[in-house]
């Protein structure tokens, strides 16, 4: 079903895709223009095929002049654009909601350069997270960043998402770690801000406004990345708790022993033990160790799996979330779509992590499915102010529209 149907959302007054458009985009990249429908299936759908576009082109810039040829002409003819790294979203950022020219990355996955001194590597948007970070290994680095759809994904979508993922504690977000970008706004003017300085106060940080903005703003084309060493040794413990309370103990033992050198603080309940031995046919390795056992001793405390509340997962005193970074990352599966049982779910959990002061989006940011919940974790000033920028850098509307931004007059 298409997203437009299923959300019934209206399509702006963008123009309609011409035969001349065609000649103008095929004259800007040979062989790189995408109209055969079959092609774009894949393209027009999201990874839990739940959102879908109609997009009728795709395109395969290869370089930073290539996307800035063709915004320009988007921008002059009112076409609408929808920027695609390696589609691995939940929230429908990445796809067409209607008509929208999908403009891929994937040809632009050059590395630019990589300094061993400093650790800093400069590479174009469509670089593989995963062959990025086998690079630099072979350089004896590693990438900042670490994510289950690494294989995939596009070191431009996660900048353009703000990803997190698996190394977050040690390295911090991608706010942190990116130094710099090149960024094409909507009007095809390419801004240049690819700087490999780790600190420079000369006027506003503008790579900042384009971080996490999800392809409204500007299309992310040249990376500028500080990258860590490659451990020396990775050693990794799966213990059993008997309660959160546990487990926050535990993670504060760990951090107060490792320090900086721990990376990953990851839990799961009993319930998702029972859903790996049941669908991955795995066995659980602290269920095993405790058959007839009344516990493991280590250090004179006990500790066993037991269901988790996630209730508890908060600070009763400050009242903010203290699992993870605080960002909500769910996906309900059901048998088929409903919109009572969606309307049910989402404010319910929105509701309980602005209480307890969380974001309501992970790695995925807003995307389509979650720009009118902004609200749970940004005051309204801020979704203003948010607005203004883009119709600052975007006055036609024409860069991924219907995403990230609540609709506004």
């Amino acid at each position: 079903m298409l997203t437009s149907e299923r959300y019934g959302v209206r399509r702006l007054p963008f123009s309609s895709l011409s035969d001349s458009d065609l000649a103008f985009f095929e004259g800007v990249m040979p062989g790189r223009v995408i109209t055969n429908p079959e092609e774009l299936k894949p393209f027009n759908v999201d990874w839990l095929k739940s959102v879908r576009g109609c997009s009728k082109l795709m395109l395969k810039p290869q370089t930073t002049a290539e996307v800035s040829q063709v915004l320009r002409y988007c921008y002059e003819r009112n076409l609408a654009v929808n920027p695609q790294g390696g589609n691995t979203g939940l929230v429908g950022g990445s796809v067409p909601v209607f008509d929208e020219i999908i403009l891929s990355t994937v040809l632009m996955n050059r590395i630019i350069s990589f300094d061993k001194v400093s650790g800093i590597l400069v590479c174009q948007a469509g670089c593989v997270l995963e062959k990025l970070n086998e690079y630099l290994e072979e350089q004896g680095f590693i990438m900042p960043l670490d994510l289950g759809a690494k294989g995939s994904c596009h070191i431009g979508g996660n900048v353009a998402t703000n990803a997190g993922g698996l190394r977050l504690l040690r390295y911090g977000s991608l706010r942190g770690t990116v130094l710099g970008l090149e960024v094409v706004l909507a009007d095809g003017s390419a801004l240049d801000c690819l700087a490999s300085l780790r600190k420079d106060n000369t006027g506003y940080d503008l790579k900042q406004l384009f971080i996490g903005s999800e392809g409204t703003l500007g299309v992310i084309t040249a990376v500028s990345i500080l990258c860590p060493q490659k451990p020396k040794a990775v050693n990794l413990a799966f213990l059993g708790c008997q309660s959160f309370a546990k487990v926050l103990e535990t993670f504060t033992t760990c951090r107060a022993m490792l320090g900086e050198i721990l990376s990953a603080y990851e839990f799961m309940d009993e319930k998702c033990m029972e859903l790996v031995e049941k669908h991955l046919k795995l066995s659980s390795p602290v269920a095993a160790f405790y058959d007839g056992m009344t516990g493991w001793v280590d250090e004179g405390r006990a500790v066993d799996i037991v269901y988790l509340d996630f209730s508890k997962a908060f600070d009763p005193v400050s009242n903010n979330i203290l699992t993870g970074d605080g960002n909500l990352h769910l996906n309900i599966t059901a048998e088929s779509y409903s919109h009572s049982l969606l309307d049910a779910i989402e404010p319910f959990v929105y509701e309980w992590t602005a209480r307890h002061n969380g974001s309501i989006s992970a790695e995925h940011g807003l995307g389509f499915k979650k720009k009118q919940f902004i609200q749970y974790s940004k005051p309204s000033e801020a979704v203003l102010l948010m607005q203004r920028f883009k119709a600052m850098l975007d006055p036609k509307g024409i860069l991924n529209p219907y995403k990230m931004l609540p609709s506004s007059s």
